[in-house]
């Protein structure tokens, strides 16, 4: 593929506000399909005030979800501006994302039904809180209460302390990528069959995607797992322990890196207990086992570790703080981060034959392209 802009040509209507709907058109944007989005001209979305820090005038967290579009304010209650964005649909709109709470559309005449009728070839993707049938699908739902309700808290911690969250828009985010991967399907359908048609997906859904095995676990042995910290519940060892000057995480993930990590740390005995030969058992003897590596490697500093276990080809890693991470040299090398002016995002995690798509538009202002979009409508 020589093009970075390999959706080029589509057209994309955006009623997004917060994370998930906003990431979601981006994502399109980025890939180089025309993403108009709208917003209420009495205040627009409110992640615009999401700050500090600000950029260019508006929220650094509004342009982190926002490049790459163009932007216009509708007044919706207003129905000579609410035609005027249906004929908007009509003409130019090839995908509609939302994730406006459960039903507001159709107050509006902006209804997957009505407009999916006036325009069949249209993909209408609906982001959801609970998802578009069951007896929640009427209430609004944020990241974190989705990480509470779908159990993902319920897995993060240590047993005896608080839950904790993932402190980054993870459910948010993954719902834009589940939103963009059901929307180029629903294109690519659209390619065989002309039409077009409906996409949903939640948070909630996307919630229990994450929990995928935990709760196939739960099926199948009835077993509610316990927190672990930075470990997990089926693989052993695998999490932080702390060396003499900070933290390390190792990433044994098999019985063979089990037994090159026993000879790294001296220890090569340790491979040949009895507790310790498989995983299985080592799930089973999980505190003994830790108990002796923390011991371990709190007696030599991180550095010493991972020279050790970068020889063995041990996954290891130090924890990095943020400005450790912006200036690591892997991240230079990969060139994600991008700056426009004088605003730094972080670029899409893909490349086309080498090539990430470029950060070349900032978010826009709120209402930008009215006079070029909405005005000639009239």
């Amino acid at each position: 593929m020589s093009s970075v802009r390999p959706l080029s040509g589509i057209t994309v209507i955006e009623f997004g506000h917060s994370v998930a709907a906003p990431y979601a058109g981006m994502i399109l944007g980025e890939l180089g399909a025309e993403v108009i989005k709208v917003e209420n001209p009495k205040g627009g979305d409110a992640c615009r005030g999401w700050g500090p820090p600000f950029s260019d005038g508006t929220a650094t967290a509004f342009h982190a979800f926002n490049r790459a579009k163009q932007g216009i304010a509708i007044d919706l209650t207003d129905p000579a501006q609410a035609e005027r964005l249906r004929a908007l649909i009509r003409e130019r709109a090839d995908v509609l994302i939302h994730n406006l709470k459960f039903g507001t559309p159709d107050r509006y005449g902006l209804s997957a039904e009505v407009l999916t009728a006036e325009k069949p070839s249209l993909v209408y993707c609906n982001i959801g809180a609970f998802g578009a049938t069951g007896p929640l699908r009427d209430r609004p739902g944020y990241d974190p209460m989705m990480q509470a309700y779908g159990g993902l808290m319920s897995l993060l911690g240590e047993n005896g302390r608080p839950p904790v969250r993932v402190t980054v828009s993870i459910i948010d985010i993954a719902t834009a990528m589940w939103a963009v991967i059901g929307i180029l399907a629903a294109l690519q359908e659209r390619m065989r069959t002309g039409r077009g048609g409906v996409v949903d997906t939640s948070l909630y859904e996307t919630t229990l995607a994450w929990m995928s095995l935990p709760i196939s676990a739960y099926l199948a042995d009835g077993e509610t797992p316990e927190r672990h910290g930075s470990g997990v519940g089926p693989i052993v060892p695998y999490q932080v322990f702390a060396a003499a000057d900070g933290y390390i995480m190792v990433a044994a993930g098999n019985d063979n890196l089990f037994r090159r990590l026993c000879d790294a740390i001296g220890r090569p005995g340790l491979s040949q207990d009895p507790r310790f030969r498989t995983n299985s058992e080592r799930v089973v003897n999980r505190g003994a086992l830790i108990s002796i590596l923390s011991d371990l490697f709190a007696a030599q500093p991180i550095a010493t570790w991972a020279k050790r276990l970068d020889s063995a080809g041990i996954p290891n890693g130090p924890i990095q703080t943020i400005d450790q991470v912006v200036t690591d040299p892997q991240t230079t090398a990969l060139g994600i981060i991008q700056q426009l002016g004088s605003i730094s995002l972080v670029g899409l995690p893909v490349s086309f034959d080498g090539a990430r798509p470029p950060f070349a538009k900032l978010a826009p202002q709120l209402g930008e392209d009215n006079p070029e979009i909405v005005d000639p409508l009239r």
